[in-house]
């Protein structure tokens, strides 16, 4: 299990640092110099170069990626153009709200998806499968945006029952921190949840197929034993497999739902430094999502192999 753990964490070196070249490119892919923007329209020439000298544009691109990689390996991401504040910082900051964001989608989607998918797959052919499937089409084609302002225009200002935008640290309440997360999560997870429940119900309808289904069945085991313990334990791996791929989902449309309710997180923060071409935030916040997919996938290789004893390490 160690090795195998090994071999997999040695693998993702080469994928993060084809991420790292990327993420130092966008410097040089995005339009624009960063030295201009910085200096201002009324500035001179002189002080543009002088700008371009201080952050070291006038060097060649490889030594400018290599320190660039040395500093961030000692915990340096940069500092930002326009606040003048270490990149670090600002992302510590703004990480509060994305976490519990994308922690609350996350344990709702498990709790709402996982016993859509099982009902479904139970169902199947149902009116209720088919109630559930066509809830699920609806998730992945409306926009995040879309249902947000649905949800704040229903809930919060016609009802006046939650919210309409803002976050609340966790260390002044439970209910005002879940209260101000409660729309901004259902709107983000409305497309997670569908993905989740047609992949449950498909994962669940092929192991209910299976022989030792029908042996329990025949033994007297009751329905929800049959569902929950066997089936579900069983069709585990392509729904924690989705879960973890589905990561990706939460961090692209964190950014979209952070805006819409307001929320002060790395979404919010990602959008201002691109409107400002604020290149180092941009640069540090990317490479810290990418990180946290690496991440996320390497833990699903290790729960593959926890959950299904036919792969070999």
């Amino acid at each position: 299990m160690l090795s195998y753990i090994l071999r997999r964490i040695v693998a993702t070196l080469p994928v993060m640092a084809i991420v790292a070249l990327f993420v130092f490119s966008l410097l040089y892919i995005a339009p624009g110099d960063p030295a201009v923007v910085i200096a201002g329209d009324q500035a001179s020439p002189e002080d543009v170069e002088r700008i371009r000298q201080s952050l070291g544009l006038d060097r060649p691109f490889l030594v400018q990626f290599g320190g660039w990689v040395w500093r961030i390996l000692h915990g340096d991401l940069g500092t930002s153009i326009f606040t003048n504040l270490p990149v670090s910082a600002m992302i510590g900051q703004r990480l509060g709200p994305t976490l519990s964001l994308m922690i609350v989608t996350l344990l709702l989607t498990i709790v709402v998806a996982v016993p859509l998918g099982v009902v479904a797959a139970w169902k199947a052919g149902s009116l209720i499968d088919r109630v559930i499937m066509g809830f699920a089409v609806f998730g992945f084609s409306l926009p995040v945006f879309v249902v947000g302002y649905m949800l704040a225009y229903i809930f919060a200002l016609e009802l006046e029952w939650l919210p309409v935008q803002g976050y609340t640290p966790l260390a002044q309440g439970f209910w005002p921190w879940l209260e101000n997360l409660i729309l901004p999560a259902i709107a983000l997870g409305c497309v997670y949840i569908a993905l989740v429940a047609r992949i449950t119900r498909a994962a669940m309808l092929e192991v209910l197929q299976q022989d030792y289904i029908r042996t329990a069945k025949a033994k007297g085991l009751g329905q929800g034993g049959i569902l929950f313990i066997h089936a579900l334990k069983n069709a585990a791996v392509p729904i924690v497999t989705v879960i973890g791929i589905g990561i990706a989902l939460l961090i692209g449309g964190a950014v979209v739902t952070e805006s819409v309710f307001a929320i002060p997180g790395l979404g919010r923060l990602t959008i201002d430094a691109i409107l400002r071409r604020d290149y180092p935030v941009i640069q540090g916040i990317v490479l810290l999502f990418s990180f946290v997919y690496v991440l996320v996938n390497l833990m699903i290789d290790v729960i593959y192999t926890l959950v299904d004893p036919r792969i070999r390490y």
